[in-house]
């Protein structure tokens, strides 16, 4: 599995970076969906657009139940389920420079997490360096209401699956390479996996590779 995953990234590395479209069916096309257009749409509708949103869809995969699968590129976590099928989740992910691929899987999880940013982003971020000592678990956090910690050979990886207090973003390339979603998803998500969980992440263009 590992040698067809890699060989998968491989091919898709070499495809151009996409941006993210939403369809409009007034329109009949697809248009590209931007930060300001994200903020803008979420403001007149109070969510994310319909295919941002949890709902469960077909889904063919040899991977067993309970296994995440990341699609960066178009912006989907899907857990798998019994009988071809997955729960589809709306996410943000890295913005340029800071996607991801490889395999993984859940180290902990913890519920309304604390923030410690990392020293680079210390360095190059004037407002994580005010929480350069941790900045305490609640609606502001970054990290949202819960947080799946992704661990490789029981190392942290200092990637997480977590929520967001800012969940006008999903659908967009945005983070600095954590996988975010909506509180209300994210929650769903933290009650329905378990640690130890695989996670496999698939993304074009990605800057680095873990456990391929």
């Amino acid at each position: 599995m590992i040698r067809v995953l890699a060989a998968i990234t491989a091919l898709i590395v070499a495809a151009p970076a996409l941006a993210t479209q939403i369809y409009n069916p007034n329109t009949r096309t697809w248009v590209d969906y931007d930060p300001r257009q994200a903020a803008r749409y979420y403001q007149m509708h109070g969510s994310v657009p319909k295919e941002f949103r949890r709902q469960v869809v077909r889904f063919r995969t040899a991977e067993k139940p309970g296994t995440i699968i990341i699609d960066g590129d178009k912006h989907f976590l899907y857990l798998v389920q019994e009988d071809f099928t997955a729960i589809r989740y709306g996410i943000g992910v890295g913005r340029d420079g800071f996607g991801w691929a490889g395999i993984v899987e859940v180290g902990r999880k913890a519920e309304w997490p604390r923030w410690t940013p990392p020293a680079e982003m210390v360095a190059r971020d004037p407002e994580a360096a005010k929480w350069a000592n941790g900045m305490p678990g609640g609606p502001e956090n970054p990290l949202g209401a819960r947080a799946l910690y992704l661990y490789e050979d029981g190392r942290d990886t200092i990637y997480r699956i977590h929520g967001t207090h800012q969940p006008w973003s999903i659908g967009l390339d945005i983070s600095s390479g954590c996988i975010r979603m909506n509180n209300d998803d994210v929650i769903d998500l933290y009650n329905r996996v378990q640690p130890g969980a695989k996670v496999i992440v698939l993304m074009s263009g990605a800057a680095l590779y873990r456990g391929v």
